[in-house]
């Protein structure tokens, strides 16, 4: 039977990261067994799909979550729960990180998860999860806890050098963002080893959580996409920047191995102060992660 968390406290972490994973793999199995399917689209724009099963997933993962936390609101990508600006805790909700990849039949997106927790300077994130069906891979952090990939500890990569580095940059659907974009692209070409753009800011994440990149630049990501992986980051080790931006929820961010951070342009998150979970350094920067 359910336990209806009081909406004055906090859930238990734990019993949070069970049910963000539950749900995770629930709406994963539906992206999976879609993937090859022909796809509802809502929205199409320039740069950008709205998908009727992004809805199905989100609706998917509620009914999951609210069963296991009555209480807790959603801010998702596909809608938004009022209630969770004032919450004591929310749970934040990407269903398909990379829908134009998935839209496309590119198997290169994600479900992503995070419990939030309102604190004296806003919220921050304390469970993360993100799930790649496509890969079976399985991305979880609790706040002060290794990072993990499928159940092993998972760390940030240990390349020191932004020459012998692979960043990847995330390009997003408004102008301003994309100019950002263009001039990162610009500058970082010539001075790191390769640069990849594969269209999924939780993937982009964890792959640096877990080494697979060495850094991750966007110049406009909403807080749903970020809100998981940026934490995943933080305990693998490494370095997670963001800068907030006009817009709802919309930020900048640089995430990386914390080792080549100041080696990295940081036009996308000026003003802001690295925060590393390896020095545990507190940023007064309004990041939220």
């Amino acid at each position: 039977m359910s336990r209806t968390i009081p909406s004055s406290r906090p859930p238990s972490n734990p019993q949070a990261l069970a049910a963000a994973v539950d749900a995770a793999h629930q709406a994963g199995a539906l992206m999976k067994k879609h993937l090859r399917r022909a796809k509802q689209v809502n929205e199409s724009h320039q740069h950008d799909i709205k998908l009727e099963l992004d809805v199905r997933c989100q609706k998917l993962i509620t009914r999951v979550l609210a069963r296991a936390f009555p209480s807790i609101p959603v801010l998702g990508e596909e809608g938004i729960d009022a209630a969770s600006e004032q919450a004591v805790a929310r749970w934040v909700v990407d269903p398909i990180d990379g829908t134009v990849n998935f839209a496309y039949g590119i198997p290169h997106a994600a479900v992503s998860i995070a419990l939030q927790v309102r604190t004296a300077d806003g919220f921050h994130s304390e469970v993360g999860v993100v799930y790649d069906p496509f890969m079976d891979d399985l991305w979880t952090a609790i706040r002060g806890k290794p990072a993990r990939l499928n159940g092993r500890i998972a760390k940030v990569s240990t390349r020191a050098r932004l020459d012998e580095s692979i960043v990847s940059l995330g390009f997003a659907k408004s102008q301003d963002s994309l100019k950002a974009a263009q001039a990162d692209f610009l500058e970082l070409t010539h001075r790191v080893r390769k640069i990849r753009i594969m269209g999924s800011a939780a993937l982009a994440l964890t792959y640096v959580a877990c080494g697979r990149f060495d850094a991750y630049v966007e110049a406009g990501v909403r807080l749903w996409d970020i809100a998981a992986g940026g934490l995943i980051v933080e305990c693998a080790g490494g370095s997670f920047v963001t800068q907030a931006l006009p817009g709802e929820h919309r930020y900048g961010l640089i995430a990386s191995n914390g080792l080549i951070h100041d080696q990295i342009p940081h036009a996308r998150t000026s003003g802001a102060k690295k925060k590393t979970a390896r020095s545990q350094r507190a940023s007064k920067a309004p990041t939220r992660s």
